[in-house]
């Protein structure tokens, strides 16, 4: 028997659906206005033009070969809406970046299949790519634009930049180099006598510097130090200040089941080490996992390994190989494919990175049943909180797929989440003929 809260949670959770799709609808129409009004004020020839009349110029606001529109008229569209100058230029730049050098991300705006958030997010994303860049990545994300979340989209984009703006890849990798900074903000101290560090470090800096602060939390650790983890690495990164070079601490230790009365050496720096998780994709592109997905040149990563004592190369996992593990815990094999198989969270609109999530088993472990439940078929990697709300609601999942999963809310919404983003299933509400309400 269904009570009378499970009727009104479902009737909330139906109307909610269905105001979303009424707004979606209208910030749609919002778009397509936008753009008619460019059109209606577009300077073709902004060089010799009537127009710079009283202070009105041509502004080019969207990439390469987008035309000029007249700022007046922009500013006069954003009064209406009650925009500032800032949100009406952005919302008329990613505007004319849909209709003019994304035509087809922006046919999907126009038939009601693409949110115009989500369209807006892609256009934002193209501006500074070349015409046959943004033709590219228009091609590979239309198919897929009502569902590509950010980080598919930006390897995409760094694809694109390396195949067709090989100098501007060179100057994103030199002003990567030239952001770098480190503040110490010492003249805002807390209360405790703390202070913050921000920084941005190459990411092989990084990791020596990850290395050294961590080997330093573990000697204290072994030492008999009992404050938690956090509070032994930032004493450990006082301790490198200081010169306390912490890498190998095993030729600095004495061992405690013999005496000696021969001097303690000092602690040694290892030489650094680079393991870097690069995935090849049928296109012949790669992208460096741990290094945010992000677009990084052949001479990058020569300079990290320049330095190396030590370049690992992983051996490649079959992903579609049937790995088990006898027991509850994956292999450490069983583990890695399940990371680099799904990538991310499983969960609808999840962007969790796959290698902090947990292993979680689809169809839940039997400590008393059969062997063999710990296998690749069996696992995905929900990120924490979606693993909570697998486990302790009604949330179910199914796995459909090489890298796909169908998903079921507790009140019977269906999604499919998949390495494109996620997809929507619900069926859409019947209206009765006459209504005026749009699904």
């Amino acid at each position: 028997m269904t009570s009378t809260i499970d009727l009104d949670t479902a009737a909330v959770l139906a109307a909610a659906r269905a105001d979303r799709a009424e707004a979606d609808a209208a910030e749609s129409r919002l778009l397509q206005r936008a753009l008619t009004w460019s059109q209606l004020h577009q300077v073709v020839d902004p060089e010799n033009t009537t127009i710079a009349t009283y202070g009105d110029s041509p502004v080019s606001l969207a990439g390469q070969g987008a035309p000029h529109v007249s700022h007046f008229a922009v500013l006069e569209f954003g009064a209406v809406l009650r925009m500032s100058r800032r949100s009406v230029e952005t919302l008329f730049a990613e505007v004319i970046e849909l209709g003019h050098r994304l035509p087809l991300t922006w046919s999907h705006v126009t038939a009601g299949t693409l949110r115009a958030w989500r369209a807006r997010q892609i256009a934002h994303a193209t501006q500074s790519l070349s015409p046959e860049a943004a033709a590219f990545v228009d091609a590979r994300v239309a198919p897929v634009a009502d569902r590509i979340g950010p980080a598919e989209l930006q390897r995409l984009i760094d694809a694109a930049i390396a195949q067709f703006m090989p100098v501007h890849a060179e100057q994103i990798a030199a002003a990567a180099e030239e952001t770098q900074d480190v503040e110490i903000l010492y003249d805002q101290p807390s209360y405790t006598g703390t202070c913050r560090i921000l920084g941005e470090l190459d990411l092989a800096d990084a990791q020596d510097l990850e290395q050294a602060i961590q080997a330093g939390a573990d000697q204290q650790k072994q030492l008999g130090s009992e404050l938690p983890l956090g509070a032994r690495r930032a004493k450990a990164l006082g301790n490198l200040a200081r010169g306390e070079i912490v890498f190998d601490y095993s030729s600095g230790l004495p061992d405690p089941d013999k005496s000696s009365t021969e001097p303690i050496k000092p602690p040694t720096v290892a030489p650094r080490q680079v393991m870097l998780y690069v995935h090849l994709n049928a296109d012949d592109t790669a992208v460096v996992e741990n290094a945010g997905r992000h677009l990084v040149t052949v001479d990058q990563a020569r300079e990290w390994c320049r330095t190396a004592g030590n370049v690992t190369v992983r051996p490649v996992i079959d992903l579609a190989q049937e790995i088990t593990t006898p027991g509850y815990r994956p292999s450490e094999r069983l583990n890695e494919q399940v990371t680099l198989r799904d990538r991310w969270c499983p969960f609808p609109f999840c962007e969790r990175n796959a290698r902090h999530c947990d292993k979680d088993h689809i169809e839940r472990y039997d400590p008393n049943g059969p062997p063999g439940q710990t296998t690749s078929s069996n696992l995905g990697p929900p990120c924490r909180t979606h693993h909570r709300v697998k486990t302790f609601s009604t949330w179910t999942y199914t796995r459909v797929g090489p890298d796909a999963y169908l998903w079921r809310s507790p009140h019977g919404y269906v999604f499919l989440k998949d390495k494109t983003g996620t997809r929507d299933l619900t069926p859409r509400p019947v209206e009765p003929p006459g209504s005026s309400r749009s699904p």
